[in-house]
């Protein structure tokens, strides 16, 4: 009587996993739509690329790892990667983005947003691809960014960024891909951000180019290279025409020469024949 008891306890609590189980594949979390339905707001759309991201999937984006959001993929049950590249969105980006707490991914790179990289953007704590390259962002790249200790990619290149790049940015160990060029950047680079591994910096000046207050290792180095390289052609240039001016020199000599051989030539000629036979 006992073990049938246990065995029947033991089937409830088996049967009631399930069902918790089943209920959060198939429900939404109310983060996740806070999350999508304010980031939908903050967003043009123009050409009615999300013209499928309503009100009623936002309460149910997700069953287990399908989504049936474009642009959205799902992993138990909550949305873990953002991908809206290249959509001719407009607008800015929604500070609720950060109740996606599931996120890995965000990717809004290729469009035509604007405004400030919000701050709340540090409570993603499992983001590790932050790329919002080739929009119209603007402000300072905030600080907070450095909270989100699992970025490996941070690509904010192609924007209207202005102030100095943080100091704690180079505090992120994982971080294997940086890049900030063409933006409106000031300062110094930060040295962690620089320093060497090897005989090679962290991120090459291709990473900081296009940002005309930016300075310091690896752009200074690649200044005096291009300097270098400047000065080799302007020596070259000078030798070549150096060159140039004494071959014109002698050709012009020699060509004098000639003209006057033939003048002493011809007076000879002329004297010779007035002269009287004898």
């Amino acid at each position: 009587m006992v073990r049938s008891h246990r065995f029947s306890y033991r089937l409830l609590l088996l049967l009631l996993l399930i069902f918790e189980t089943t209920r959060r594949l198939t429900t939404a979390d109310p983060n996740d739509e806070a999350c999508l339905k304010n980031l939908r707001q903050n967003l043009e759309d123009p050409a009615s690329n999300l013209r499928n991201w309503t009100n009623s999937v936002f309460s149910n984006p997700c069953s287990g790892f399908t989504s049936y959001l474009p642009g959205a993929t799902c992993n138990n049950g909550r949305i873990y990667k953002l991908s809206l590249t290249n959509l001719s969105l407009r607008g800015s980006i929604s500070p609720f983005l950060s109740n996606c707490t599931n996120l890995q991914s965000l990717d809004l790179s290729s469009n035509q947003i604007s405004g400030i990289i919000p701050p709340e953007i540090q409570f993603l704590v499992n983001l590790a691809v932050l790329n919002l390259s080739s929009n119209q962002l603007s402000g300072e790249i905030t600080p907070q960014l450095a909270l989100c200790a699992y970025l490996n990619v941070i690509d904010l290149h192609d924007n209207q960024l202005s102030g100095q790049i943080p100091q704690q940015l180079g505090l992120l160990a994982r971080l294997s891909a940086f890049d900030v060029s063409n933006n409106k950047l000031s300062g110094q680079i930060p040295t962690y951000l620089s320093n060497r591994t090897g005989n090679f910096p962290r991120f090459n000046a291709s990473s900081f180019i296009g940002n005309k207050g930016l300075y310091g290792y690896p752009l200074q180095e690649m200044m005096m290279k291009s300097k270098g390289l400047s000065v080799m052609a302007i020596v070259g240039i000078g030798l070549g025409s150096g060159i140039a001016s004494l071959m014109i020199s002698f050709t012009g000599v020699c060509l004098w020469l000639r003209i006057t051989e033939k003048k002493i030539v011809e007076e000879e000629g002329k004297i010779s024949q007035s002269m009287p036979d004898y």
